[in-house]
């Protein structure tokens, strides 16, 4: 695949570092000519189907398709992104940072996973957290 060619969401696998997969997204998005990030290929990383996508963005499943550049589903996958770099960084694993993302329940917010609390608009709240985590000072 040359490097200015397309990703396919429906045969993307996760990449082994959050930086790649910020680069993954860029080139999809170049490729399409279009600077959003690919929400297929978002959720074809994280395991998810487009229909949760929506639902955690808060958009007609529709819009995943076509309209992905909704300023509402780019918002959570910006945010997203903002997550899972700061748990990237905190535990040196991209791949654990995504199933920490959705699958994880966090006692300090009553058991949500970290993908609830930013569909629920919490993304600061959960920042802070990892960054009380980063520092030590939660446990």
């Amino acid at each position: 695949m040359s490097a200015d060619a397309a990703i396919d969401p429906d045969e993307y696998q996760a990449p082994e570092t959050y930086e790649r997969f910020v680069e993954d997204l860029r080139r999809s998005a170049t490729a399409a000519g279009k600077p959003i990030i690919d929400p297929r290929l978002f959720a074809r990383a994280l395991g998810m189907d487009l229909q949760a996508l929506a639902a955690d963005a808060h958009v007609h499943r529709v819009t995943v398709s076509r309209a992905q550049g909704s300023e509402k589903l780019q918002g959570f996958l910006r945010e997203a992104l903002q997550v899972l770099s700061a748990a990237a960084v905190i535990n040196g694993d991209f791949r654990h940072a995504l199933f920490w993302f959705r699958n994880e329940p966090i006692s300090a917010f009553d058991y949500q996973t970290p993908e609830r609390l930013v569909s629920e608009g919490r993304t600061q709240d959960l920042m802070r957290y990892i960054q009380a985590l980063r520092a030590g000072a939660v446990g």
